[in-house]
Formats: structure tokens, sequence, C-alpha cells
């Protein structure tokens, strides 16, 4: 595998929603890891991120974000994202610089000050004319977060390198973990499954055509992966909770899921090493979100 002389870890990433978890991960691991979308809570699941350089390897880990709620779907997300708390070796807090916090990023502050991990807070978006980072910092020392605090702006994914900030948030990281072998290999930029990818991808392309509360009442499954020659074929099913949102989900004479279908397939075939191709359908599921089982099964 690789030399043992580098340091390697797992870091997990907390935030509140949309405080740009996954955006960090897709630019630190120059590839298109995690999905990404202006809606609160569009990561349901922990995803791996694998970035590796002459220094060593991280594991990045982008939870859900927190946020105060009782219903059960939220319930299961903040729970998943405090579970792997244990299997790292250190955290970075991200906290969005252009919004003000308030009582829920206090009880996240709380979390973050309590824990036996190291921390280093990342404070994000700021270059948006909003942006106030020195109002987050008041706030961090009042809530007791001691912590390296970086800021980061958002330049694009592709250009990370020139992403302010973050080379910092590296060198920080790297200091705080233990010497030890890679995890992965070299070429790896994350562990998951290509069924999990593909129903992410399609939910992501789904999510951007969707509004209100209807992103949050849908998700995927993928029934069946076949490779045929040098084509990876899957059929698929977005699920929903009635049948009015089944009619957006579909659209005007299967307009809107041919479109999700067809992009879906472009950001597959540039994720996979040859084509994809998708057989996709829109299905109601009542109350899904209610039901205990499926919860620990779809996001874990």
């Amino acid at each position: 595998m690789q030399s043992t002389d580098r340091r390697s870890g797992f870091v997990v990433l907390l935030g509140r929603p949309s405080s740009g978890k996954s955006s960090l991960v897709n630019a630190v691991c120059r590839q298109h890891v995690s999905i990404v979308s202006p809606v609160p809570q569009t990561t349901r699941n922990v995803i791996r991120g694998i970035m590796t350089d002459s220094r060593g390897q991280i594991v990045f880990l982008d939870t859900p974000g927190l946020h105060r709620s009782e219903k059960r779907i939220n319930r299961r997300l903040r729970d998943v994202a405090l579970e792997h708390l244990p299997d790292a070796e250190a955290a970075v807090y991200l906290v969005d610089a252009s919004r003000h916090p308030g009582d829920e990023e206090r009880d996240l502050a709380q979390i973050v000050s309590e824990l036996a991990l190291p921390v280093v807070v990342a404070l994000t978006k700021c270059d948006l004319p909003d942006a106030h980072p020195d109002r987050v910092r008041t706030f961090l020392a009042e809530a007791g977060v001691s912590a390296p605090v970086v800021e980061i702006a958002g330049l694009p994914e592709e250009m990370a390198d020139r992403r302010r900030g973050v080379p910092d948030l590296l060198d920080h990281l790297f200091e705080l973990l233990p010497d030890g072998p890679a995890w992965y290999p070299d070429e790896f930029y994350t562990d998951q499954e290509p069924r999990f990818r593909i129903a992410e991808i399609i939910r992501e392309e789904a999510i951007k055509r969707v509004r209100q509360e209807l992103p949050h009442a849908l998700y995927v499954e993928v029934a069946d992966l076949e490779q045929r020659k040098d084509t990876l074929w899957a059929r698929a099913f977005i699920l929903v909770e009635r049948d009015s949102q089944q009619g957006i989900v579909v659209g005007k004479k299967g307009a809107t899921v041919t479109a999700i279908r067809r992009d879906a397939e472009r950001v597959l075939s540039g994720i996979f090493p040859g084509p994809v191709r998708l057989s996709l359908q829109v299905k109601v599921r009542p109350k899904w979100r209610h039901d205990d089982d499926l919860l620990k099964r779809i996001i874990t």
C-alpha cells in the first residue's frame, strides 16, 4: 500500500444544515463526493471523502447537518452525525459566517466545546457580502469553543488550492493526526458503493427541480444494477409520499423525470469508468418519513 512514515486519520465534519460541509469535501477531494444543494439537510448519510498527499491521508466524514427538530427523520439525522464521533481523530466545526448565530448554533457550539476530540473551526462563506467572521469569532469565544479558526472563501470546487483558507485548514488537521499508514489506496477519493452513488446523484438531480417541502419528501432506491459490456445499467425508483408529489416529479408528459434521468446519466458517466444508463420511475410510498425501520436502513 503506502509508506507508513506519514500521518493518517478520520476527521468528522460538524455543522448546521447548509454550513458548507459537502462543498468543502468536494473541494478538498477534487471530486463529486457529496451532493450539494441550497436545500438544507441534503446530506442524509455519513459520506467519506478521502484526501491524500505527500503528508498522508485524511478521511473526512461528511455528516448530516445538526438542527433542532423532533421529527423522526431529523432525529435520525442527528443521531447518525453524533454516532460517528468515536470514529474520528479530530473534528472540523463549520460555521456559516454569513448567518447570524442563534439558539441552534449555540446548541452545536455546546456539543463542540465538550468534545474529547481536537477541533479546528472553519468559518465558511467568508467571501459573501453579508459575512461577519469577527462576529462569529466573538460568538465562539462566548460559547467556550477554544480552537484554531480558519476563514474559508467559497471559490469553485475545482480551484481547491486557491480556495482561501483550505490549505491552512489541511495544515492544522495533519498536525492533529497520528503517524500511521493510509487507510485507502492513494487513488481513492471515496469508498461509496455504486448503488449508493447512483441513488445520491439521482436524488441531487431531483432536488434541483422541485421546491418547498418536496426535496425532503423523496428518496431513491436502486433496484437492479448490471454491467453490460462497457455500460453500467441501473433500474431505480424515486419515492415520494403523496400522489400530488409524484405528479410534480414526473412533470408534464414526463418532462421532469426525463430531465432528472438525462442529467443523472451525464454526471454518473463522469464518475464511473464507462457510460451509465438509467431506467427511472417515480412511485408513492405514503408516510415513509415516519417509518423507523426504513429510516434506519436508508440513513446510516
